[in-house]
């Protein structure tokens, strides 16, 4: 099996703690296909050079319809979207489409730093099979 495929996307007050996250994760998120919206990725890319992270166009400007295409199509096993919830959205319909296609085709769904965390041990992200025993997975990482 390939990869799984990862998608990271971040409103603009969490853009920081999102690259702050992948800082502290790039161990685990190397063993993703990354993609990512425009900023959000550029930011990221930046300050974790080793990680390969795919652009695609900036949220306001289809990135989210873009991710939400590869959710609709079976592409994409997570997501990590780094909401802010106290800022209004131009954009918010979209933002909420997203959401509603990750709800409807149950795609593991992370909103903030802890739920981020938590997804990236999951054994349902990396393709086994779960049950209330096994709800989370450990990797020996070197």
């Amino acid at each position: 099996m390939d990869r799984p495929t990862l998608a990271l996307i971040a409103h603009d007050a969490k853009k920081e703690e999102m690259v702050t996250f992948a800082r502290l994760n790039t161990a685990k998120l190397a063993d993703y296909k990354l993609m990512a919206t425009g900023t959000t990725g550029g930011r990221i890319g930046e300050a974790c050079p080793d990680l390969n992270i795919i652009r695609l166009k900036s949220g306001p400007l289809g990135g989210d319809q873009q991710i939400g295409a590869m959710i609709a199509e079976g592409r994409l096993h997570g997501l990590i979207f780094f909401v802010d919830p106290l800022t209004p959205m131009p954009h918010d319909v979209d933002v909420k489409a997203l959401m509603r296609l990750a709800l409807v085709y149950d795609i593991p769904m992370a909103l903030n730093r802890s739920t981020a965390e938590i997804l990236l041990r999951s054994a349902r992200l990396t393709g086994l099979a779960t049950s209330s025993q096994t709800p989370e997975i450990a990797k020996n990482r070197s």
